[in-house]
Formats: C-alpha cells, sequence, structure tokens
C-alpha cells in the first residue's frame, strides 16, 4: 500500500495510483485462473453455461483502524493463489429492507470486494463490460443478492461486475479533523470514492478476465443509479466509463450533495454525541457501536458533500456545465415508485389530498393541483401516486435526463417502467410489499399491511432488467413477466455492448434528446414508444426546486 508523508498518510490518492496503468503483466493463467494486477485469482469455471465466476476479489484495502474514513487504498499484493469462489463480507448495515437476500460472507467493515461474471474463455476476446452497483439509499445492500446475479448478463456476451461500497456513517461521514488530514482538503464521500476506485481497478484488470477496458458500462438502481450519475459528474471517474445506466434516481435533486461545511459540522456533533473528542476517539470505537449509534431514531443521515475532490463543485453545476462524462444514458423510472401514503395520507380521498397539497407547497398549492389534478377518488389515487413518486425519485431522474440530453453530446434514452408484480407465491402467507419494493412480514409495525400496489413499485424492475426473474422466490412469474423481462434485458445488454438500445425483435426506441420521435419508451407486457404526456408536471417541479433553493443552481 503507498503511503504519503506527514498528514497524508491516512489519504493516500486514488484517482492517480488506481487509475495508472499497471506494469505487472496479467491475463489468463488457466481455465479458472487469472493473474490481476495484485496477483493470482481462482475462480470457478468454466461452468456448464460456459461462463467463469470470480467471486470477492478485493480492489481496495481494508477500511479499517487507521483507513476507516479514509479514501480506499491500494490493494496490497499476494504471492501464491487468492482463492476468489465466494462472495466477501457486506459492509456495515442495518437489516432496513425485506426484499434484501444476501449471499454474502457475513458482515465487516472489511467489505471492498467485486465479483466479475464472464463468458471470455481468454483475454484476446474483449468483450463489453457492466459495472452494476447495488440500492439501498447509501445505507445497505450488497453485490452478493441474487438480483444483481452477473450470470444471465455474461450469457449475453457481457462481462459483468457486482461491486461493494462502505455505507451510511462508515461511508460519509466528514469532520473538520478528516479534512484537515487529507491532502486533498476533503472529507466525506468515502462510498463514491469506493465505487470510483472499483471502477479504476476493473479499467487496469478486466482485460485479463476477457473484458475491454474501453468499454465499460456503469448501472445501477435507486441508490446506484444515484451513484451513476455522481460518477459520471466526478473528474475521477467520468473518462473510464463509456456508458450509463440509470434504474430511478440521480443525485441532481434527491440526495444532493451539501457543502463540505455543513457535511464536517454534522460529523462534528455526531462524534460529540458519542463523547469523541477527536478522530482519534471515534477510530478506537467499534464498528457494531458506530452503527447502532447511527440507526437511533433521529440520528442524522450522512450523505454526500461537494468536497473539492470528487465533486469539484456541485453536480447541478457540473451537468449544466457540460462538464461530466459525454456518453449515452439510459435511464428511466417506474409507475409507483411512492405512493399517497409518503403524503401524510392515511386516506387517499379528494379532500385529504388537496390538504396534504396545501401543506406542502403552500402558495404554489394551486399549480400543482392543477398538474396534479383530483376530480374524482380513481384521479385523486393516481394523482397523490404520481405526486408522491416524482418528489421520491421520478423528479431526479428527470433532471438528469433532461440536462444530459442537452449538455452531454450524446443519445439519452428514456423509459417508463410499468409492469406490476404478479401475486406473492403461498409460501410468503400474510406477508404484503412494502411502501416501495421491501416485503413487510404480517402486518408490520403500523398494524395494518399498505394498501396493494397498482402499479410497478420502486426497484420491482431490477429482476426484470438483469435477467433474474428466477433468482425471487416471493412472486409467483408468469410468462408475461418472462416476456417484460425478455425485452428488458435484451435494451440493456443491446445498451451495454453498443450504446444504443434497439436491436432485432425489439420496438424501436428513438433517444428522448432527438427531434420529432416518442421520447419515451414505456416497458410493460405491450412495449411500445409514447410521446412525453408529463413534461408540465417535472417543469414545475424544477420550478419550484429553483425557487426554494437558488443557490444550488
Amino acid at each position: 500500500m503507498s503511503k504519503l508523508n506527514g498528514q497524508g498518510n491516512r489519504c493516500g490518492l486514488i484517482s492517480m495510483t488506481l487509475i495508472m496503468a499497471i506494469s505487472t503483466p496479467v491475463g489468463v493463467l488457466a481455465a479458472d485462473r487469472v493473474k490481476s494486477a495484485g496477483g493470482i485469482v481462482e475462480g470457478t469455471g468454466p461452468q456448464a453455461s460456459g461462463l467463469r465466476e470470480f467471486k470477492g476479489i478485493p480492489f481496495a484495502e481494508p477500511p479499517v483502524g487507521a483507513l476507516r474514513w479514509s479514501p480506499p487504498q491500494p490493494v496490497k499484493n499476494w504471492s501464491g493463489v487468492r482463492q476468489a469462489t465466494g462472495f466477501g463480507p457486506r459492509c456495515m448495515q442495518q437489516p432496513l429492507f425485506g426484499d434484501m437476500n444476501f449471499r454474502s460472507n457475513g458482515m465487516s467493515e472489511d467489505c471492498l470486494y467485486l465479483n466479475v461474471w464472464t463468458p471470455a474463455q481468454s483475454a484476446k476476446e474483449r468483450l463489453p463490460v457492466l459495472v452494476y452497483f447495488f440500492g439501498g439509499g447509501f445505507v445497505a445492500g450488497d453485490g452478493s443478492e441474487p438480483r444483481y446475479d452477473g450470470a444471465s448478463m455474461a450469457r449475453k456476451g457481457i462481462v459483468a461486475i457486482t461491486v461493494n461500497y462502505r455505507l451510511g456513517v462508515f461511508g460519509f461521514l466528514a469532520h473538520p479533523e478528516l479534512t484537515k488530514e487529507s491532502p486533498h482538503h476533503a472529507s466525506g464521500n468515502y462510498t463514491l470514492l469506493d465505487q470510483a476506485a472499483a471502477l479504476a481497478w476493473v479499467h487496469q484488470n478486466i482485460a485479463a478476465f476477457g473484458g475491454d477496458p474501453r468499454k465499460i458500462t456503469i448501472a445501477g438502481e435507486s441508490a446506484g443509479s444515484f451513484a451513476v450519475s455522481a460518477q459520471m459528474a466526478s473528474p475521477l471517474s467520468r473518462d473510464l466509463i463509456s456508458g450509463a445506466i440509470g434504474e430511478s434516481g440521480s443525485i441532481l435533486a434527491s440526495f444532493a450533495p451539501v457543502p463540505l461545511a455543513v457535511a464536517e459540522e454534522q460529523g462534528r456533533k455526531f462524534a460529540s454525541s458519542l463523547g469523541a473528542s477527536d478522530m482519534a476517539a471515534l477510530r478506537a470505537l467499534t464498528a457494531a457501536q458506530l452503527l447502532e449509534a447511527a440507526g437511533k431514531p433521529g440520528a442524522a443521515r450522512f450523505g454526500p458533500a461537494i468536497d473539492g475532490y470528487f465533486f469539484p463543485e456541485s453536480p447541478l453545476a457540473i451537468y449544466t456545465a457540460g462538464k461530466q462524462a459525454h456518453v449515452p444514458l439510459l435511464a428511466g423510472w417506474n409507475s409507483e415508485e411512492m405512493n399517497g401514503r409518503a403524503l401524510g395520507l392515511a386516506e387517499p380521498t379528494r379532500e385529504n389530498y388537496e390538504k396534504a397539497v396545501r401543506r406542502l407547497y403552500g402558495g404554489d398549492a394551486e399549480a400543482v393541483l392543477k398538474e396534479y389534478a383530483a376530480g374524482n377518488d380513481e384521479e385523486t389515487l393516481r394523482s397523490a401516486t404520481d405526486l408522491a413518486g416524482d418528489r421520491f425519485i421520478a423528479y431526479s431522474t428527470w433532471k438528469w435526463i433532461e440536462l444530459s440530453g442537452k449538455t452531454g453530446g450524446q443519445p439519452v434514452y428514456r423509459y417508463f417502467y410499468s409492469r406490476p408484480r404478479p401475486p406473492m407465491t403461498p409460501a410468503m402467507g400474510n406477508a404484503t410489499a412494502g411502501l416501495a419494493g421491501g416485503v413487510i412480514k404480517g402486518t408490520g409495525a403500523a398494524g395494518t399491511p399498505p394498501p396493494p400496489a397498482r402499479g410497478a413499485v420502486h426497484s420491482a424492475e431490477i429482476e426484470y432488467a438483469m435477467g433474474n426473474l428466477d433468482t425471487n422466490k416471493v412472486y409467483q412469474w408468469v410468462p408475461e413477466d418472462h416476456k417484460v423481462s425478455s425485452v428488458m434485458q435484451d435494451y440493456f445488454a443491446n445498451f451495454v455492448r453498443t450504446g444504443n438500445p434497439n436491436g432485432a425483435g425489439l420496438p424501436e426506441w428513438h433517444p428522448a434528446n432527438a427531434p420529432g420521435a416518442a421520447p419515451v419508451m414505456r416497458i410493460d407486457v405491450e412495449t411500445r414508444a409514447e410521446p412525453d404526456h408529463h413534461r408540465g408536471r417535472y417543469l414545475l417541479l424544477d420550478r419550484l426546486a429553483a425557487s426554494a433553493n437558488p443557490a444550488a443552481r
């Protein structure tokens, strides 16, 4: 592991150290062995499918001890053969989401590992590469989850990769002392730096697995989609990618970075609440103690900062000026990302809905009620669902698509995913779908289950897009679900291969930023291109966002 002199010994560079071309030759040594920059890894393969799988490969040193809350450091070289046949540990997290199913080797701060599924049998093949960032609100999730499994994409001729990254307080704590330690005068954003380090590792090593380092598409859902938009904006990673896929969310509105001074003050208050007078005391606490403190009711939610390093300026300013990665983008959202409960509606009556809108928007309520009309009970239910979903995540995705189409110089493909999941299997008993894609056993903490979904809930598309319906045993999949999955996965695979989702047998998909074409692809049992019927909604939300926070523009 490289070291810097003085105070920088904990905060080594990732941008140059990890992105520089490696001098050690890498390549396939045997059917199941590959020589990476750190040493030889032995995976499992070739499988009956012809794939080779490498799981639990370290892409950075364990961020423990003095390296807790430091940028990821290059992996120390190892001698001999390192086994890469099982997933590494997942990063520290609370059990927050009922739809997460892990195959990881426990939970630990030592969690910076990635997984590779490759159909290539030699290093000469130069196949396109997909790097997928998992979702979970930046507080939960793992690259071992079956819904992200890379085998199905690999069977499409793609080298598929999932990546772990630090979460919550471990991934985003900023503090004045950490900023002083850093040669970049930056702190926080360790989650995003982990992802950038993984991309640098992929760029250096993926040729040994038969991948093309010039054809790396990054993708993700929810927090993973936020991450994709962030990596496109950062000078540390934007030159390493050739395409981007975002499923529900961007960092341009929801979860937008705060000024570094604000994040530092939040970190200082958190340390004080634990009686930690300095970073040495905070680093002396166990991971379990930190996880418990950060998970208490009312505890601060840690997020990204405009640190001057990963983010030289706000992502919104970067995209507005066209300084982001100029690569093709495929992005969209689902038809029921959230429902009226998020607006405070116990009962979605017209009266309750209008009261909620007036409470939330004050003098702008009439404009909102015009765009999200509620003339009768059915319309009220639909408008409440639309407004809640737009506020939650759809508007931020729309903003990303809109700015990328204007300043990115590349095609932008927009989808609207509307296939509801089928009923749960009888084995699930009285479980119900949660508010945003989770699974609630019994009636849940509130005493009553949420109402049944009427559309595609948040995260519902993941198994369809990645070709992994059969890994999810919760739902009773029917042939129509497999039809939707086949279409959606083919669109994604074509995009990874060529930067264009179109291909034989698929409805034609025009870029949203191309003149004269239907700009939205509705993905459902009968997938079709449609006009943008709701542009007025997003223009209104954009105006309200600008007036609420003019400094961010």
